[in-house]
């Protein structure tokens, strides 16, 4: 994949994932600059998602720690566990949140 098209495939997933925090009950504030998506919580705790072209990965910074996301089969997975990015995202915003999220991607 190409960084042009890597850059495309970061651009309609973090649309995504707002959509899906927007059709979700979470309370949660969603402000997108670039390819930085920054998730604040009402405590003032965030999750950053940014995009790494070098890498082509996905990255992902919450209370709980950091994450590295690679696109592969379809889907981004964990390089680490292989979860999947958005079932992942759902566990780290319900704990952020203390109440139970799915997001749907």
């Amino acid at each position: 994949m190409s960084d042009s098209e890597f850059l495309d495939l970061v651009d309609r997933t973090l649309l995504g994932i707002e959509t899906a925090i927007e059709n979700s009950a979470a309370e949660v504030d969603a402000a997108r600059s670039g390819n930085v998506l920054a998730l604040e919580f009402d405590d003032g705790t965030k999750i950053i998602i940014n995009s790494q072209v070098a890498l082509h990965e996905l990255w992902v910074a919450a209370r709980s720690g950091g994450f590295h996301f690679r696109h592969e089969d379809g889907a981004w997975h964990d390089t680490r566990d292989h979860t999947e990015l958005f079932a992942a995202l759902s566990g780290l915003i319900s704990s952020q949140t203390g109440a139970p999220v799915a997001l749907v991607g």
